[in-house]
C-alpha cells in the first residue's frame, strides 16, 4: 500500500528532474539561438524578400518579381566576375592546398628539435586580420615600396616591378597575400587529422616495404579524406566569396580585371544604391554555395 502512494512521488520527481534538465538545455542554447537567429535567419530572410522589390535606398519598394533575377545575366560585368572568381578560386584551392600539406607533413613529427616554433611561425600570419593583411601587402607592392626597394637592392630587379599594373601580376600579387595569409591556418587543420592517424598503421606499412610516397598516398590521404574535405569547404567558400584583398588591394582594377562577385553586390547596392538587384545576385551566391556544399559532403560520404 505504502509503495503504490510512493510510486506517483517518485514519477513527479523523475518528471521534474527532466523537466528542468530541459529548461537548463533551453537556457543553454538560448544565448546562440537568439544570436543566429538576429544575425543570420532574419538578415537571410530580409535578403530573400529585398530580391523581390525594386528596392531603393530612398523611396518606398515596389514588387518587381521576377524583374531582379532576369537582370543577372544581363549584367555584363556580372558575366566577367563569375568567371574571374571562378579562376581564382581554383587556383587559389590548388596552391593553398599544396602549401598546407607541405608544412603540415614538415611539422607532423614533435620529435624533431624547432618544430614548435615552426608551428607557431606558420600558424602567426593567421592571427591578422584579412583587411590589415591587405593593407599590409598593399604597402609592399606600392610603386618604389618596401618591397621593390629591397629586391632592386639585390639585384633582381633594376625598375620597380609593378606588382598591380597588370591584370595577371594583380592577381599573383593578391593570391601570394592569401597564401601567407591562410597556409598557416590550413596547415594546423591538416595537422590535427595528421595526428589522429596512429603511428602504427605506418610502421605496418613499413614492415610491408611501402616507401614515403606509397605511405603518403595509400595510408595519409585515404584516412584524411574528411580532414582535406573541411579544408576544402572552407577555402573553395571563402574564395567565392572574396571581396577584402581585391577592394584593397586593387580595387577591381586595372581595368576592371579583378572584380569579385562579391564586389559586383557591393557596386550594385552601394554605389548604385539597387538594393534589389544586390540581394538577388547575393541570394544566387548563396544558393551556389550551399549546391557546392552538398555536392562535396556527398563525394566525401561515397568515398567513405
Amino acid at each position: 500500500m505504502i509503495e503504490s502512494l510512493r510510486a506517483p512521488v517518485r514519477a513527479r520527481r523523475r518528471n521534474s528532474y527532466w523537466r528542468l534538465r530541459s529548461l537548463k538545455g533551453v537556457g543553454y542554447a538560448a544565448p546562440t539561438a537568439v544570436m543566429v537567429t538576429v544575425f543570420f535567419l532574419i538578415p537571410l530572410v530580409l535578403v530573400f524578400w529585398m530580391s523581390l522589390h525594386d528596392w531603393k535606398i530612398l523611396g518606398t519598394p515596389t514588387w518587381n518579381f521576377p524583374e531582379n533575377y532576369k537582370g543577372i545575366p544581363k549584367d555584363d560585368l556580372l558575366k566577367h566576375a563569375i568567371g574571374f572568381t571562378l579562376k581564382y578560386t581554383v587556383i587559389v584551392t590548388v596552391v593553398l592546398s599544396g602549401f598546407a600539406m607541405g608544412l603540415a607533413l614538415l611539422v607532423q613529427e614533435t620529435r624533431r628539435p624547432g618544430t614548435s616554433l615552426l608551428r607557431t611561425a606558420y600558424f602567426l600570419p593567421g592571427a591578422v586580420g584579412f583587411a590589415a593583411a591587405s593593407l599590409l601587402f598593399y604597402s609592399l607592392y606600392i610603386d618604389s615600396g618596401p618591397l621593390d626597394d629591397f629586391l632592386m637592392w639585390l639585384g633582381v630587379i633594376d625598375k620597380p616591378f609593378g606588382w598591380l599594373s597588370t591584370p595577371n601580376k594583380a592577381l599573383f600579387s593578391t593570391i601570394v597575400m592569401v597564401i601567407w595569409r591562410f597556409a598557416g591556418f590550413n596547415m594546423l587543420i591538416l595537422l590535427t587529422g595528421l595526428q589522429a592517424i596512429s603511428t602504427e598503421v605506418y610502421e605496418a606499412g613499413r614492415i610491408d616495404g611501402a616507401t614515403r610516397w606509397q605511405l603518403f598516398r595509400h595510408i595519409t590521404l585515404p584516412l584524411l579524406r574528411p580532414t582535406i574535405a573541411l579544408m576544402l569547404v572552407l577555402s573553395i567558400t571563402g574564395s567565392l566569396l572574396a571581396f577584402d584583398q581585391f577592394f584593397i588591394l586593387t580595387r577591381g582594377g586595372p581595368d576592371g580585371s579583378t572584380v569579385s562577385v562579391v564586389m559586383v553586390i557591393y557596386r550594385e547596392a552601394f554605389t548604385k544604391f539597387n538594393l534589389g538587384l544586390g540581394a538577388a545576385i547575393s541570394v544566387g551566391l548563396l544558393a551556389v554555395l550551399v549546391l557546392l556544399n552538398v555536392l562535396q559532403l556527398r563525394v566525401l560520404k561515397r568515398g567513405e
